[in-house]
């Protein structure tokens, strides 16, 4: 099913990717929004309320489009080329206004990085996972919200971030993005980013020790 023929086509938009792949097992509602970047292209209405099993799709559309987390295409939306090699500098990097950026594994790895040495993203990966174990420390206790994003602020005013990270799960998989200064999370490079894992399968997984 590619999803491209009938129209209109429904795609998520940057908040859209950061509510449905916010938790690490979603719920139908959540499931149903990922399933708009399981195909490599975007899909039609019609196939995709074929992938709301369980899920009321016309009610969950109108909840989507008040809340801004679907938007509505007129033309058919090719889905990310994925190029592994450039894909720190045009994906991870413009959600930076430092462009310093990293993506990495709740294990711990540098999945890929821009504006920083491979020794500070190593570092940054490394504080990632420390952060993915306290956050499911705190769940285990009952307390969910260390599960969200973090900000590290050196200005005492707390008005700009030094850092923060950000978590996100695709298929299970578990992802931080550590991003230098302004987080630029509205941006279309959000919804690249999760469709690009999404498609890329394993190609993201974390090397195995």
């Amino acid at each position: 099913m590619n999803g491209a023929a009938g129209g209109p086509w429904l795609m998520l938009t940057p908040s859209g990717v950061l509510h449905a792949f916010s938790r690490r097992e979603p719920d139908p509602e959540r499931r149903a929004l990922q399933a708009l970047l399981a195909a490599p292209q975007a899909q039609d209405a019609a196939a995709w309320r074929t992938r709301c099993a369980g899920v009321d799709a016309e009610a969950l559309l109108e909840t989507a489009g008040r809340q801004h987390w679907v938007q509505v295409l007129h033309r058919p939306q090719p889905g990310p080329e994925v190029r592994l090699d450039d894909f720190a500098q045009h994906v991870i990097a413009p959600l930076s206004g430092e462009r310093r950026a990293v993506l990495a594994s709740e294990s711990g790895f540098s999945l890929g990085h821009a504006g920083m040495s491979q020794e500070e993203a190593d570092a940054l990966s490394a504080a990632a996972a420390d952060f993915s174990d306290y956050a499911a420390r705190q769940a285990r206790r009952g307390w969910n919200g260390a599960g969200c994003c973090v900000s590290f602020l050196s200005d005492p005013h707390l008005l700009l971030p030094d850092w923060s990270f950000v978590p996100f799960w695709v298929e299970g998989a578990g992802y931080w993005l550590a991003i230098g200064g302004e987080p630029l999370l509205n941006n279309l490079a959000m919804v690249e980013l999760a469709w690009s894992i999404r498609l890329a399968g394993n190609r993201f997984a974390a090397p195995i020790a």
